[in-house]
């Protein structure tokens, strides 16, 4: 499906990308506080919602 070097630079990107938006995160979360108050849950929320879309995916496949 993919080659060898896409994967890596699949993987090397999306390590980067990481990166970038936590320090994008930090940077603006202490310039501007308030607009950040609960954002764990918003977080919390998205990765809830992204397991039960791959839970239904997994079950539905059999």
């Amino acid at each position: 499906m993919f080659s060898f070097g896409q994967l890596i630079f699949g993987l090397c990107f999306f390590i980067v990308f990481i990166g970038v938006i936590i320090y994008s995160y930090k940077t603006d979360k202490k310039n501007q506080p308030k607009y950040f108050k609960g954002s764990y849950k918003i977080l919390l929320g998205f990765l809830i919602a992204f397991s039960l879309l791959v839970l239904i995916k997994y079950l539905t496949q059999k």
